[in-house]
């Protein structure tokens, strides 16, 4: 497969942003649309990192190719630990390369089963859907299910006063299927990729890392570097992250997590992810 980042070589100021949805998984961007834009802003090089998807990094670098744009090869692979979300960033793998995307097809094949439990629950319950919902349902990407049955319970009248839709769901068991952090590590490093912790300082059902979480998730996962970078970061977060990385020689990521036009992608600078790039094969001036 080509890239788009073969033999590439960036000024240290020039525009990145390494993590970046579309509707491959839970983003409101096409790919189309997310390309066109970014090449109007004048990036560099981004990083399309859906969740959970190893499948379409063909299709992407194709487009990359096609609009004369960079794109580094990319997933987000969501994770558990300690009973709340962790994701993990997956840089410059081989697509071919069976272990990332082992783990990617069974993680689908857990939350389609979990889609088709749940929904024939709801039926058994009395619930009546149109005949062609479940297909519609089992052929979302796997991030994309559990939002896509809330559409669906409210779309046909289900949940639209107490309790919710998502209160229905959570009480038949809907869930997010996940992976553990170690497995990802292991089989991203058996790719050839580099895998970081994204946006530690998350809230709101992530874990969110400090100094003592961290070193006890490194222990578990032997992570190669943090998204230091990241919107919902405040600025002593980020600086901590920015000290815990240089202090064990942990490699930094910079990325908006954009899904839509409504929180669009944030221009860094190259040289906040040097190190990172030049383990990928880009060269920074």
């Amino acid at each position: 497969m080509n890239l788009s980042t073969t033999e590439l070589t960036l000024a240290a100021d020039a525009a990145i942003d390494l993590h970046l949805h579309t509707t491959y998984s839970d983003g409101r961007w096409t790919p189309e649309s997310l390309l066109d834009y970014l090449r109007r802003e004048q990036f560099s090089l981004v990083a399309i990192t859906d969740h959970d998807r190893v499948d379409t990094v063909t299709a992407v670098q194709q487009l990359a190719l096609d609009q004369h744009l960079p794109v580094l090869v990319g997933v987000e692979m969501t994770t558990t630990w300690k009973g709340e979300m962790t994701d993990l960033l997956c840089f410059g793998f081989d697509p071919s390369h069976s272990a990332l995307n082992e783990l990617t097809q069974d993680l689908l094949r857990r939350q389609q089963e979990n889609t088709r439990g749940v929904y024939e629950n709801l039926q058994r319950q009395g619930y009546v859907f149109s005949p062609d919902a479940l297909s519609s349902l089992l052929a979302q990407p796997s991030s994309q299910q559990p939002h896509a049955f809330v559409a669906l319970l409210k779309a046909h009248g289900y949940g639209l006063g107490e309790p919710s839709a998502g209160e229905i769901l959570w009480e038949e068991g809907i869930t997010f299927a996940t992976n553990e952090p170690a497995a990802v590590v292991e089989a991203a490093h058996q790719s050839g990729a580099l895998c970081l912790l994204a946006h530690p300082g998350h809230k709101d059902g992530f874990v969110t890392y400090d100094v003592e979480l961290l070193d006890q998730f490194r222990q578990k996962a032997p992570i190669d570097g943090l998204e230091v970078y990241h919107p919902v970061h405040t600025p002593a977060q980020t600086a901590m992250y920015q000290e815990y990385a240089r202090r064990h020689h942990l490699l930094v990521s910079a990325g908006s997590d954009s899904h839509g036009p409504d929180k669009p992608p944030i221009k860094y600078r190259a040289e906040l992810s040097r190190d990172l790039l030049e383990r990928v094969g880009i060269q920074i001036k």
